[in-house]
């Protein structure tokens, strides 16, 4: 976890504590003074190690593909965990704001609950809020970097809260996968539509929103399924009452990167000259979502930007 000695109590408005399913790179948390909560990773059910801290996503991706059949399993943040990274904070007088994983695929937030009440106890003054970001992965990531804009705006604690909670329902993933088995295995969706899927090689498109999956179409191709989730995401935006540039949107991959970044100069060909749109930043899917989806996940995130 990252050290909080440069922050400044006087400046700071609230500290952003987020746990590892937001998927954003080590390198920008540590810039942008995020302090992320892992989850752990296990490829035998028995010895856990910290995602990023104890088991780099290369890796964990590598060994996905050198060991098919092997599932490996995620398991959330402790009560500890939480209090750990929530003491230091409140320990400098600083107000807290944690997002977690949608409570449907993760009871990572009620460690974090559990850490806030226990933490109360002998801390009556400290302010934390726990959100349920509704969403996961690079989406989690987007919405934790609102969370950043508003406190590097100077947006007041509740004022930051509100305008959280209020974007979070906006917040979608469209994405694909290599094919169903490690959804099936994982129980995401049902075994009938990942028999078929296998049989038949078809490649799902999956929705996320509101916490849930729901599936968006079949293609035969990966080419075909990658051009269905820009299909999604531009008939998302043409919904929408608000001109593309107020909403905050990203690629996520899993295991290749060169395919990502072929993925993102698609994305971008059509979303330039539908909407303008110049940048789309790649972040890597961490095990806590790599362990459902396979080795092969790709797909776009976009969330509401909030006000400030």
């Amino acid at each position: 976890m990252k050290n909080l000695n440069s922050e400044n109590p006087q400046d700071a408005k609230f500290h952003i504590i987020s746990d590892g399913s937001c998927d954003l790179p080590p390198q920008l948390t540590e810039q942008k003074n995020i302090t992320v909560v892992p989850f752990y990773v296990s490829f035998d059910d028995e010895h856990y190690q910290k995602e990023i801290e104890e088991m780099d996503i290369r890796e964990f991706y590598e060994r996905m593909v050198r060991e098919p059949g092997v599932y490996p399993k995620s398991s959330m943040p402790s009560t500890q965990d939480y209090i750990d990274a929530f003491l230091p904070v409140i320990q400098k007088g600083i107000p807290i704001i944690c997002i977690c994983i949608t409570t449907k695929f993760s009871g990572s937030m009620q460690s974090a609950i559990n850490a806030k009440n226990m933490l109360l106890d002998e801390h009556p003054d400290a302010q934390i809020t726990v959100i349920d970001a509704t969403v996961n992965t690079v989406l989690q990531g987007l919405y934790v970097l609102e969370a950043v804009r508003l406190r590097d705006h100077g947006t007041e604690y509740g004022e930051a809260v509100r305008l959280l909670e209020e974007i979070k329902s906006s917040g979608r993933i469209f994405f694909t996968v290599g094919d169903m088995e490690y959804l099936q295995h994982g129980g995401r969706i049902g075994k009938v539509a990942g028999i078929a899927g296998s049989v038949l090689k078809l490649k799902p498109i999956i929705t996320l929103m509101q916490g849930e999956i729901f599936p968006s179409g079949i293609a035969r191709s990966r080419k075909k399924s990658m051009e269905k989730t820009i299909a999604l995401i531009t008939e998302y935006l043409d919904q929408q009452s608000e001109p593309a540039d107020h909403f905050s949107l990203a690629v996520g991959f899993g295991y290749d990167y060169e395919e990502a970044v072929s993925y993102r100069d698609m994305v971008l060909n059509v979303l330039n000259e539908k909407y303008g749109l110049q940048e789309l930043p790649i972040y890597q899917i961490g095990a806590t979502i790599g362990v459902h989806t396979g080795p092969y996940p790709l797909g776009l995130g976009i969330i509401r930007k909030s006000g400030d």
